[in-house]
């Protein structure tokens, strides 16, 4: 928040409207916090085992955990649990799902392209942006496009065939200060490929960094969309600077 004359004024998830999700005298109360995935339009706060205090779960009797998600049944600890829903992640459930006794529930929920014991798995990675999958020179395998012969690229989107000159390729990949791929890709055809090992490298020009976009919870874009030179372009059902928010009718 903001200080003013000895009073605070507390930012909110959205700018232009007052939705009381930070408040307190200091803006001590983030009741996102309360949320394993934060909806503005849900009241279902603790995972509707409990009641959000301040930021804090005060969890209903037969529930535990910081967001009330385990059952007190449970033969397993609140540790044992998540870390047997966080896999190789370092987040339950890949980010991507709500842990309950050691099982991942994948959200959005219903949608079959985000799906692994720990939610590892999320093909929507292997989608452009029309929605394309591999762009049709490929399958999609746990998020990554398998490529047929022929094709090569993240999204098997370059033909390995090229019909122009050496020094036409090179003219079209050459940004406006005479780089070629900004010195972060190679040209192929008139196309800049950014480097593999730099993943955080895109644009034509290989100008832009996506590590630039917002995060939530220490991911990009939160795993709910993709990073465009700085901005996040949410995938359907999510919204937020960071695609933080889930718009759906049904909570994960």
């Amino acid at each position: 928040g903001t200080c003013v004359c000895g009073e605070c004024t507390c930012h909110d998830v959205d700018p232009t409207g007052d939705w009381g999700d930070i408040h307190g005298d200091t803006c001590e109360c983030d009741e996102r916090n309360c949320k394993a995935v934060y909806d503005r339009y849900s009241d279902d706060f603790c995972s509707g085992h409990g009641q959000c205090n301040c930021g804090r779960c005060d969890c209903k009797e037969g529930w535990t955990g910081k967001k009330c998600e385990h059952p007190h049944s449970c033969p397993m600890s609140v540790e044992e649990s998540t870390k047997k829903c966080q896999g190789n992640s370092n987040l339950p459930c890949s980010g991507r799902g709500r842990c309950e006794c050691g099982q991942c529930t994948c959200f959005p929920p219903g949608d079959n392209r985000v799906h692994g014991k720990n939610c590892e798995c999320d093909d929507r990675q292997c989608e452009n942006a029309d929605g394309d999958v591999c762009g049709g020179h490929g399958i999609c395998s746990c998020g990554r496009c398998i490529c047929q012969d022929g094709w090569f690229g993240k999204l098997c989107q370059h033909s390995r065939k090229c019909n122009m000159t050496e020094e036409e390729s090179r003219s079209l990949c050459e940004s406006a200060d005479g780089v070629l791929c900004s010195g972060k890709g190679s040209c192929h055809c008139g196309k800049c490929i950014c480097s593999p090992q730099e993943w955080y490298i895109s644009g034509d020009f290989c100008e832009c960094d996506d590590r630039d976009c917002d995060k939530h919870d220490g991911l990009i874009c939160t795993g709910n969309g993709v990073c465009s030179c700085g901005n996040c372009e949410c995938w359907e059902g999510w919204n937020g600077n960071a695609c933080e928010i889930w718009l759906g009718r049904e909570y994960p």
